[in-house]
């Protein structure tokens, strides 16, 4: 009977309002933009810029009266639907934010705002008031992004290739990052140049750690809050986290957005990218708080490690930092801050996770997702798949053969004085950090020459492809040793456990490797005209650190002038795009022909 009535009552407001539906529809679509505009522009405001009791409840009247337009356009698009509960069933996620709003009103309303506060107050939770703020911000937020997953379906009008689209959105959290650190309230008094907000935001999107101030001195706590948002979407990949709530909304997504997933995660089809976007998510999330849990518990025990949001919130930017191997740490000093550096075991955790980051998602779904692990324990037949093989076997050859050589080339150098369990430790946790993370726990420029060259070809070779790291990554590298050897012995032939590597895939990794080399080879003979003072070693050595957003540094970064800092804030951006990626996107794909020109013999080597 209920549903009866409640039909009769929307077939009423269809039929008194279907003659203006269009209109109506379009106009709530603009005010949805300008809306969400102006919501977090109030929100950006409240946190960015100094506060006083007027502009606060500014701020306090637009997201109530934003949580109301979205509540309303909601219902207008609910009754203008001509299958409802279809309509509920394909937005139960924000019809629940809309009833949640209801709520929240029908509460205060019956109950009253004073005597809330005043309820709390004497329960001794004076800032109540100021936490229900941040709740109520934090829920338009989510609204924001709902709407912001309605407009993926627009995606497909854009012409602009996947390629084109991962390098723009990019350049979009750089510019966010940027503009977010530019204000006020980001800094501890400081003032902060433009050049070094674009360093810092560049950085961290690009999850390479190199910066061109002390970020525990300089930063304040929403400054550094701002850092962890930029790791955490330049990490995952800002295309994936939006598309995964697209998906989460609507539970689908356009051609353009499947063909970019499907590249982007490098998969061979478009129901297994969708799988793992959804896997990235949870194991991220999943990983980093275990991580912080862990590092919380082995920082809660020395009460000389704090920092300016807790230790609470210092285990988890570390926690997020090591898994997307951004290198950034809130502790002066970074990890060689002297109670975190004695702190060993605090160092094979944040290893472990730099670890798992940098293998690739794709290859870390494999290894622990629950299904695929109970198939190979029923089927022997069962293996992992050539990549995974291939991405774990390279990974322990390099940490293995990294550790072993900074051992043995540090030990009566800058390891003198430690204790072999320390030697040992500090090895390979630099041997892991040097492909892909930035995080030290040792003076890189006190390094031995030799040392700092294992350094570099570390860097240059990075993370495995999918990963949170850069470089050229593992598997180009084991395809260039694979196929430098095949054509020394004459092989026709590309194999690798028993199946045939593609030539598409070796020109990708000899195109990748070259055009790595001449990013390098360029930054590098443009950084010693503009930085003659500094040494040749210490600027190629930053350039390498750049291109695999790894963010070691001989310590000469905070010193470059404006020019140089652009130059490194390139290299960065190009390193985590990709330089193949930037390369599709800006150059024209060849046209095939039918015909084929004679074969001409060219001498080589």
């Amino acid at each position: 009977m209920s549903n009866f009535w409640l039909d009769r009552l929307r077939e009423r407001i269809n039929i008194f309002l279907f003659p203006h539906k269009e209109i109506l529809l379009w106009v709530l679509r603009i005010l949805s933009v300008v809306v969400s505009f102006v919501a977090v522009c109030a929100i950006i405001y409240y946190h960015g810029f100094p506060r006083t009791p007027r502009t606060d409840e500014i701020v306090r009247i637009i997201t109530r009266l934003s949580l109301a337009f979205y509540a309303l356009k909601y219902f207008l698009n609910f009754f203008y639907d001509f299958h409802p509960l279809a309509y509920l069933k394909r937005t139960r996620f924000e019809g629940i934010l809309v009833l949640f709003i209801f709520l929240m009103w029908f509460f205060y309303l019956i109950v009253g705002q004073q005597r809330i506060y005043a309820f709390f107050a004497q329960r001794e939770m004076e800032q109540f008031p100021n936490i229900s703020i941040l709740f109520i911000q934090f829920y338009v937020f989510i609204m924001v992004l709902v709407e912001t997953a309605k407009a993926g379906q627009y995606i497909d009008k854009i012409k602009i290739g996947p390629a084109g689209l991962l390098a723009l959105s990019f350049l979009i959290l750089i510019t966010f990052g940027t503009i977010m650190l530019l204000l006020p309230e980001m800094t501890t008094g400081h003032h902060i140049q433009f050049v070094d907000a674009l360093f810092l935001s560049t950085s961290a999107s690009c999850v390479t750690g190199l910066s061109p101030v002390e970020i525990s001195d300089y930063l304040s706590l929403k400054g550094q809050v701002v850092i962890l948002i930029l790791i955490q979407l330049g990490g995952i990949n800002i295309i994936s986290f939006a598309t995964f709530i697209a998906l989460f909304y609507t539970g689908a997504e356009g051609l353009k957005q499947q063909s970019l997933l499907k590249d982007l995660l490098d998969t061979s089809g478009l129901s297994d990218a969708r799988r793992i976007l959804k896997r990235i998510v949870l194991y991220s999330f999943t990983i980093e708080i275990i991580g912080s849990v862990i590092l919380y518990l082995l920082w809660e025990k020395d009460l000389s490690i704090t920092s300016a949001g807790g230790l609470g919130f210092a285990a988890l930017f570390h926690s997020v930092s090591s898994f997307n191997n951004a290198g950034f740490s809130i502790f002066p000093n970074g990890l060689m801050y002297e109670p975190v550096r004695m702190n060993l075991a605090s160092h094979w955790i944040i290893a472990i996770l730099i670890v798992l980051g940098g293998i690739g998602f794709s290859v870390l779904q494999e290894i622990l997702d629950f299904k695929l692990l109970l198939t190979r324990i029923r089927t022997a037949w069962k293996r992992f798949q050539v990549q995974t093989k291939i991405v774990l076997i390279t990974t322990v050859f390099l940490i293995i053969l990294g550790a072993l050589g900074i051992f043995l080339l540090e030990y009566n150098h800058s390891f003198q004085g430690l204790k072999l369990s320390d030697k040992i430790t500090t090895a390979f946790f630099q041997s892991i950090t040097a492909r892909t993370a930035g995080f030290n726990t040792v003076n890189i420029g006190a390094l031995s020459q030799t040392t700092l060259f294992l350094l570099i070809i570390l860097m240059f070779i990075g993370a495995s492809p999918g990963g949170t790291g850069g470089g050229i990554k593992t598997t180009t590298f084991l395809t260039l040793i694979k196929a430098s050897i095949a054509t020394i012995r004459g092989k026709k032939r590309l194999e690798a456990f028993k199946h045939t590597i593609s030539f598409e895939t070796v020109d990708k990794a000899y195109s990748v490797a070259l055009l790595s080399l001449l990013l390098i080879v360029t930054g590098t003979f443009i950084l010693t005209i503009l930085q003659p003072d500094f040494t040749f070693t210490s600027i190629l050595f930053e350039v390498v650190s750049a291109f695999g957003t790894v963010g070691l540094t001989m310590g000469i970064t905070p010193l470059l002038g404006s020019a140089g800092k652009l130059v490194v804030i390139v290299t960065m951006y190009v390193g985590r795009v990709g330089t193949l990626t930037l390369a599709i996107a800006f150059l024209k794909k060849a046209s095939f022909k039918d015909y084929v020109y004679p074969k001409a013999n060219i001498m080589i080597g």
